[in-house]
């Protein structure tokens, strides 16, 4: 599936309009239902094929953030063969009581996965909460960026941002 092709099917499945809160806080009259593409097997792929061109060089595992990154990373994962650590939003409280599962972080080259991204709330909290766990990361890819200008919040915190589409690209489409 080509780039048109692909905006068009991911406008045309998850985009709503209503009224909707979003994580950040904010209000907004329109919203992507990532699920509404993350579970149709055909866009799943079509987008971890895209993504996986964008995964930088030297990335030695991908951090699926709970939960819409998990779906994503691991299709990607799939295609690249990089390995995947399933971010949890906080810390199991029993079992092995880690926030990342799946493999060690420290000293790891990561690259965050995401669905979608407006002000970078849980990454900003997920890049802590790995980096304080020894994992190195600069870079975080996501399919949708919603948020306006560049997403200052995160490359104020050292993270280059890429996403495979911008909330105008989508509507443009």
């Amino acid at each position: 599936m080509k780039r048109p092709e692909l905006a068009k099917a991911i406008l045309e499945i998850s985009h709503l309009k209503g009224e909707f809160k979003l994580r950040s806080g904010q209000i907004s009259n329109e919203y992507f239902d990532k699920y509404r593409f993350e579970s149709q097997p055909h866009l799943l792929q079509a987008i971890a094929k895209e993504m996986s061109y964008m995964i930088p060089d030297g990335t030695e595992a991908l951090a699926a953030l709970e939960m819409g990154g998990i779906p994503i990373a691991t299709a990607i994962s799939l295609i690249t063969g990089i390995p995947v650590v399933f971010v949890r939003k906080e810390a199991k409280t029993y079992g092995t009581c880690k926030l990342a599962e799946g493999l060690e972080v420290n000293g790891q080259q990561i690259c965050i996965i995401e669905d979608v991204i407006t002000t970078g709330g849980q990454v900003i909290e997920s890049t802590k909460e790995l980096r304080e766990r020894g994992a190195l990361i600069d870079a975080v890819l996501c399919v949708i960026y919603r948020g306006k200008g560049e997403p200052e919040n995160l490359t104020g915190i050292g993270l280059q941002v890429q996403s495979l589409f911008t909330m105008d690209e989508l509507k443009n489409s």
